[in-house]
């Protein structure tokens, strides 16, 4: 098992209110490795429409729904609240 320190761990909130929350995650990404989005890799074949469907027709907070996903050399997991949390895989 590897162990992550939590300065390996970044948080951010996504606009849950806001058109396709895929290409959040591909611009926090693409901060990180300091390049355009454009540049990186489709984040819909990783997970299709899942988190637009989460945000869109949330449900209930009691399920209190996450969705992980490894893209770009991150491990992203995603709550339906819009709370995200990025962990860089470990080469």
């Amino acid at each position: 098992m590897t162990e992550q320190h939590e300065d390996e761990i970044v948080h951010r909130t996504l606009e849950t209110e806001r058109d396709e929350p895929l290409v959040q995650v591909a611009e926090i990404v693409a901060d990180f490795k300091e390049v355009d989005a454009d540049t990186l890799d489709s984040a819909y074949r990783k997970v299709d429409h899942l988190l637009d469907n989460v945000f869109s027709d949330p449900p209930s907070p009691d399920a209190q729904v996450q969705i992980t996903f490894s893209y770009e050399g991150y491990r992203i997991t995603v709550e339906q609240n819009g709370e995200a949390k990025f962990v860089k895989a470990t080469e």
